[in-house]
């Protein structure tokens, strides 16, 4: 099988706030020494990591540093990390918008890319010019476009309004006419970004199944860059880690998927920093998981239960319910516990202190793994007071199934994110 994608020593500087170095100085020394003396940039030798969540000590930054992998022709390319760790920026190379500060690609043929929502789109240009107007830029002759023309809007389900200005398409039309044309108009290399969160379930399973057959049924090759381990894992063949800009896994998807959510460490602090308000009727004091207020509850192979407490400070009167979603790494729901399926009553709190208390018994069948909580203080059916998005993470040590047989589990316990 042959290379279809080659990265070498590839990396990317900018400087933080502004295009080029925006310095007389800086720009004339850079000048001067690639161009009259023959050197390298003395800017590469300076910048701090890709790190977000610092403040750094320098104005130049490495988006990505020293980069090295191929993608063998036919090979789905699952790319995975944290937001800001490179993704977006290795693609926008290869797609030549930017291009490296070091280093070079090798590609053999021709890339269509949906980097993000309007890629490539004029938004004073109709859907059905635009069709045209992409093929073009890809080298597509008119009557290759016209075979591909229906096809492309019956895939897109946007035929109603092909005629209409892209600009008064919604974004999940616009996601849908993009992937369309880019997954039809017959390139050797598709990358496709994040984008496909924007459409609908219908849209990205079949967004999926198209990229299934573009690389197994035709032997193209596929760049996917997804938050989404669920499509990562059903698609991809191969997948690689960027985490700071560089890459630090390279190989099997499943064990891609492992190192990336095992790579992901949790800061201990208070479970009350994740809270966020959805209503300013009351003031949350204390929550605690069995009695504790930090973010880590160790369960051992006895324990399948936890009790969840909320404390605080209401303003006017309330009934008041405790729920949770569990998920799993792939950010799929596994259980739901409502107030209709936990032993705790809807009561109504009066104006001032309150304290409300739930047990969480654990499902006996959960499959080795991680799983995730999101934490809601509600009225049911009517509004919702408090949410900690996926702030509960929970990996069992074992806990014994109904038949009696102890089930095999990792160890860790509950931590809060």
């Amino acid at each position: 099988m042959s290379t279809a994608i080659k990265f070498e020593n590839i990396s990317k500087q900018y400087r933080l706030g502004l295009v080029s170095t925006q310095t007389l100085s800086h720009d004339l020394n850079r000048w001067w020494q690639t161009n009259i003396r023959g050197q390298e940039d003395p800017y590469l030798k300076i910048g701090d990591v890709n790190d977000r969540a610092t403040k750094g000590t320098s104005d130049y930054i490495w988006a990505l540093k020293d980069i090295n992998f191929e993608v063998q022709q036919g090979d789905v390319l699952g790319i995975i990390g944290k937001n800001g760790a490179g993704k977006s920026t290795l693609l926008k190379i290869l797609s030549k918008v930017t291009a490296p500060t070091t280093g070079k690609i090798s590609a053999r043929g021709r890339i269509a890319s949906l980097l993000e929502v309007g890629t490539g789109f004029h938004p004073e240009m109709t859907g059905r010019e635009n069709i045209y107007m992409n093929g073009a830029i890809m080298g597509m002759t008119k009557a290759e476009i016209n075979r591909k023309f229906d096809e492309i809007v019956d895939f897109s389900g946007v035929e109603r309004y092909i005629d209409t200005p892209v600009k008064r398409y919604s974004s999940g039309m616009t996601v849908r006419l993009g992937f369309a044309i880019a997954a039809h108009l017959d390139p050797e290399i598709l990358v496709v970004d994040e984008v496909l969160a924007v459409g609908d379930a219908e849209f990205q399973k079949k967004a999926i199944g198209k990229m299934q057959d573009v690389s197994k049924g035709e032997g193209r090759t596929v760049l996917f860059v997804s938050h989404n381990m669920s499509a990562i894992q059903a698609l991809c063949s191969k997948t690689i880690v960027i985490q700071n800009g560089s890459t630090v896994f390279n190989g099997n998807v499943n064990e891609g998927i492992e190192f990336y959510l095992k790579s992901n460490l949790f800061v201990r602090n208070s479970i009350k920093s994740g809270i966020k308000y959805l209503n300013s009727e009351f003031i949350i004091q204390e929550i605690t998981i069995d009695n504790k207020e930090d973010n880590v509850l160790f369960l051992d192979q006895n324990q399948h239960s936890f009790i969840v407490q909320i404390k605080g400070v209401l303003k006017s009167s309330k009934k008041l319910a405790i729920e949770l979603r569990l998920f799993d790494s792939k950010e799929q729901v596994v259980a739901l516990f409502s107030p209709g399926q936990l032993q705790g009553e809807l009561k109504e709190y009066k104006p001032g202190k309150f304290e409300i208390t739930e047990t969480i018994n654990l499902p006996l069948n959960l499959t080795k793994g991680e799983f995730y909580f999101d934490i809601d203080l509600i009225h049911p059916n009517l509004e919702g007071y408090m949410n900690i998005p996926k702030h509960v993470k929970l990996v069992s040590k074992g806990i014994v199934g109904a038949n009696g047989v102890e089930l095999n589990y990792s160890d860790c316990g509950l931590i809060m994110l």
